[in-house]
C-alpha cells in the first residue's frame, strides 16, 4: 500500500513518515521546492517537490497512491488572504487530485479552532476546507482535529504561546484565563494518525486527536513556564481591551505581540472529547503533566 503524506517535512508529517514506514507502507513525502527541512526524511521515503498552489505538482504526487494525509497549511501570517489560498483553495487543489488520480482515502488534519464560535481567518479556512473534503464525491475521508500541539522541540503553536509567556517580566493574560485546553503530546497524534491508515472503520468520521486531561489556559501557562525553570505573575485584563490594543499594534507593528489569533487562542476553549478516537482506534493520549514531564523536565524555578 502506498501512501502520500504532505507537509512531510514538518514535525508532526515527519513522525508520521516514519511511523507508516515503519508498518510496511510505501511512502511519498510532498515538500515545498527546496526546502532545508526535507532532510528530516530523506532515506526513509520517495521525497516529491511541490505546492498545494500548483495543481500539476499535486496530480504527479498522487499518482499510484492509495491513501493521502494532508498535513500541509499555514497557521500564521501577516497577509490574511493566505489563509484561504493555502488552507482552504490548497486543499480543494489536493482533493481533485487525489480524486483524479483515483486515490481511495484522504485523512485530512484540521484544527480545534474551528469549534470556536468567534473564528480567526485561519480557523475559518480550515472549517472551508472540512467542507471542501465532505463534499467530493467518490472520495473516502476521515477528519482528525488535533488540540494544542506539542513535544520536545515545541510545536509552532506551543513555542509562540511559550516565547509570548517568557517576553515580559509580568505576563499580561489575556482574560481570566479560565479558557479548556486539551494539550495533545504530537507523539500521541502520530499515532492516531498511523492507526486510520488502512482502517475502513474510519471512513466518513472527525475524530478529535485531543489530549488525555482538560486544563484551564491559566493554569496551563504556569506550568509551562515552571517547567522550562520560570515564575512569573500575571496581570490578567479585559478581552475588549486587548482586542482594542491588538487592533493598534497591528496598524504599526509588522509582528505584535498580542494579534487576534493569540485572543482567539486565549478564551475559546478547546477541550475536544477524544472518546470515538479511544474506540475506533485505540488512540491513548497521556495527560499534559504526564506529557511535561517526559518532554520538559523541570528545572530550577528562576
Amino acid at each position: 500500500m502506498r501512501a502520500l503524506v504532505t507537509g512531510a517535512a514538518g514535525v508532526m508529517g515527519s513522525r508520521l513518515v516514519r511511523l507508516l514506514a515503519e508498518r510496511g507502507w510505501v511512502v511519498r513525502g510532498l515538500v515545498m521546492p527546496g526546502d532545508p527541512l526535507r532532510a528530516r526524511i530523506e532515506g526513509v521515503c520517495e521525497i516529491v517537490e511541490g505546492d498545494l498552489q500548483n495543481p500539476p505538482s499535486l496530480e504527479r504526487a498522487c499518482q499510484d497512491v492509495d491513501l493521502v494525509y494532508h498535513l500541509a497549511a499555514v497557521i500564521l501570517s501577516p497577509d490574511p488572504q493566505v489563509f484561504a489560498r493555502v488552507n482552504r483553495d490548497g486543499t480543494a487543489n489536493v482533493v481533485q487530485a487525489a480524486v483524479a488520480a483515483g486515490v481511495g482515502h484522504l485523512v485530512y488534519v484540521s484544527s480545534a479552532s474551528v469549534v470556536y464560535p468567534r473564528r480567526t481567518r485561519y480557523a475559518q479556512s480550515k472549517l472551508e476546507a472540512e467542507e471542501i473534503v465532505k463534499r467530493a464525491s467518490g472520495l473516502q475521508y476521515t477528519i482528525v482535529r488535533p488540540t494544542l500541539v506539542y513535544d520536545e522541540q515545541g510545536g509552532q503553536e506551543f513555542r509562540l504561546f511559550l516565547d509570548y509567556l517568557r517576553r515580559f517580566p509580568v505576563v499580561p493574560f489575556v482574560g481570566p484565563g479560565r479558557a479548556r485546553k486539551r494539550p495533545v503530546f504530537s507523539g500521541d497524534v502520530v499515532e492516531g494518525l498511523a492507526r486510520i491508515a488502512g482502517n475502513p472503520r474510519t471512513h466518513g468520521k472527525t475524530y478529535n486527536l485531543s489530549g488525555g486531561e482538560a486544563i484551564a489556559i491559566g493554569e496551563l501557562a504556569r506550568l509551562m513556564l515552571q517547567h522550562h525553570g520560570l515564575h512569573k505573575p500575571f496581570l490578567h485584563l479585559p478581552v475588549p481591551l486587548c482586542r482594542a490594543v491588538a487592533a493598534g499594534m497591528g496598524v504599526v507593528l509588522d509582528d505584535p505581540p498580542l494579534n487576534h489569533y493569540t485572543i482567539a487562542g486565549m478564551i475559546n476553549d478547546a477541550d475536544l472529547d477524544p472518546a470515538e478516537a479511544v474506540r475506533d482506534l485505540g488512540y491513548a493520549p497521556r495527560g499534559v503533566r504526564a506529557g511535561f514531564a517526559h518532554c520538559f523536565p523541570e528545572r530550577s524555578p528562576i
